[in-house]
């Protein structure tokens, strides 16, 4: 097994949108069929180990030459539905959000300005053929942001623990922290807190990221799954601390208050959800 493969690329959340095969035009539609009879598929760290395998390479493929063949599959009320990673796409967008993340020398040495001219070029050839692309799949590292907690109630949580090796070789499981809902139900919940918060305060960043997500979403099938899982980020805290965490909940009752007129409740249950993800996140900076 190379070291590429070997190794865990945790700490990363994501927001996902699978869709029923009705959704795609042939021949991505037959393809997909078959695909979602494998006996398995691949899950997200087979995917983050390919990434990161391409990074190896002096120069890095910091973006893959061709676009993925690979999907996430799951089942809503017994119809298929698939989640295309589509890394390719995925990696242009994310390289787009680096300018400024880091100072220049540090980009530098991550990725050449000459690597970096290169992919930027075949993005913007890429785009012009395929003007209307848009990810199923967003990522956010060391927290979820939690404008996506919106869009699910506690009723969606599906926690399931770890298990631990054996102490004979074979490897535990991590745990599993995910949220899935139908397309309506999300699409609901995001009108609602969005009209609440209009109604109460004036338009912020919360605003304008659920008008960012439902403008995301509108682009889906009204009959595709949504799901919100805690990815790499159960590597980063405890067990207690994934059992406990009711984020989705906590979020309900502030939009909750706000619908109520209660100013103060509200505030106080999105300080509680604020202030949890800010001990998150602060581990970023931890050595």
């Amino acid at each position: 097994m190379s070291v590429a493969s070997s190794l865990l690329v945790p700490y990363a959340s994501y927001l996902r949108v699978y869709e029923p095969l009705a959704a795609f035009p042939e021949p991505e539609r037959t393809h997909w069929a078959r695909y979602a009879r494998r006996p398995r598929v691949p899950g997200a760290q087979d995917e983050l180990r390919r990434s990161l395998a391409d990074l190896l390479p002096t120069p890095p493929v910091p973006v893959p030459v061709h676009e993925s063949a690979e999907a996430f599959v799951a089942h809503l009320d017994g119809v298929v539905v698939i989640c295309p990673w589509r890394t390719r796409l995925r990696g242009w967008l994310a390289l787009q959000e680096l300018d400024g993340q880091f100072p220049g020398p540090v980009l530098d040495a991550m990725l050449p300005p000459v690597v970096r001219v290169q992919v930027a070029g075949d993005y913007e050839r890429w785009l012009g053929v395929n003007p209307d692309a848009r990810p199923w799949i967003r990522t956010a590292v060391w927290h979820v942001p939690l404008r996506w907690f919106a869009l699910f109630g506690d009723e969606d949580r599906q926690y399931e623990p770890g298990e631990p090796g054996d102490g004979a070789g074979a490897a535990g499981r991590a745990p599993v922290l995910r949220y899935r809902t139908t397309m309506a139900q999300a699409r609901r919940r995001l009108a609602r807190a969005l009209r609440a918060l209009r109604e109460s305060i004036d338009d912020g960043p919360m605003t304008e990221g659920l008008i960012e997500v439902g403008r995301w979403l509108e682009e889906f099938h009204p009959r595709a799954l949504v799901e919100l899982d805690f990815g790499g980020l159960v590597h980063a805290v405890t067990e207690e601390w994934l059992a406990a965490d009711r984020s989705a909940a906590q979020m309900a009752e502030g939009i909750a208050a706000l619908r109520a007129g209660d100013g103060e409740g509200a505030s106080e249950a999105y300080g509680r959800l604020a202030e949890r993800w800010r001990t998150v996140r602060e581990l970023r900076f931890a050595n």
